[in-house]
């Protein structure tokens, strides 16, 4: 599953980075980004991907060539 954001946001950070000094994973488990509450998605989206063992990539889709290189199977952030 691919998740494009915009924004400038190319990850799965601990709060908005657009707003407050934040921490970007690496990678980061379903469970983990349940507990933590964390923005990236809605949560039933998260939940559906979790419950049918689907990977996640999250990445910026308005830089340039960001979409392909996810298409390509470059990880921006890797669950």
């Amino acid at each position: 599953m691919l998740k494009g954001t915009h924004g400038g946001v190319d990850g799965v950070y601990s709060e908005d980075p657009r707003t407050t000094p934040a921490t970007k994973f690496e990678e980061i488990s379903f469970d983990e980004v349940i507990a933590r509450d964390l923005r990236v998605m809605d949560m039933t989206a998260i939940t559906f991907c979790k419950d049918n063992h689907l990977p996640l990539r999250v990445f910026d889709l308005m830089a340039e060539g960001n979409l392909g290189a996810a298409l390509d199977g470059v990880p921006s952030v890797r669950w």
